[in-house]
């Protein structure tokens, strides 16, 4: 399992707006190969948010990211104000795993 995350610093008096331009997004994932799961995350800090994304690999990631649907799911533009600088992108292999009925290991 690959888990790709970008971190946004949110204006706090605008995180609603920030919240509704991922809620109404057009996503592409689920078509995507490798694609398991995503969620935006709210953090207990004002303005603190990440984009956490489940992959099946590294490789199902990175050829995400090399597709045209990709560029069309981020052609769109925040609005100005709402992010306080670039979001932070982290990326982690899992070396073990555990989900619920099943064994423990990657």
């Amino acid at each position: 399992m690959f888990i790709a995350m970008n971190q946004f610093q949110v204006n706090p008096e605008r995180g609603a707006e920030f919240e509704e331009v991922w809620r109404t997004r057009e996503s592409r994932l689920q078509q995507v190969p490798g694609f398991r799961a995503f969620a935006l995350l709210k953090g207990d800090d004002a303005g603190d948010y990440v984009s956490h994304t489940t992959w099946a690999s590294r490789e199902h990631f990175v050829a995400w990211t090399q597709s045209e649907a990709f560029k069309q799911a981020h052609a769109g533009r925040m609005a100005e104000g709402v992010l306080m600088g670039h979001p932070r992108a982290r990326f982690y292999e899992a070396v073990v795993e555990e989900r619920a009925g099943t064994a423990a290991g990657a």
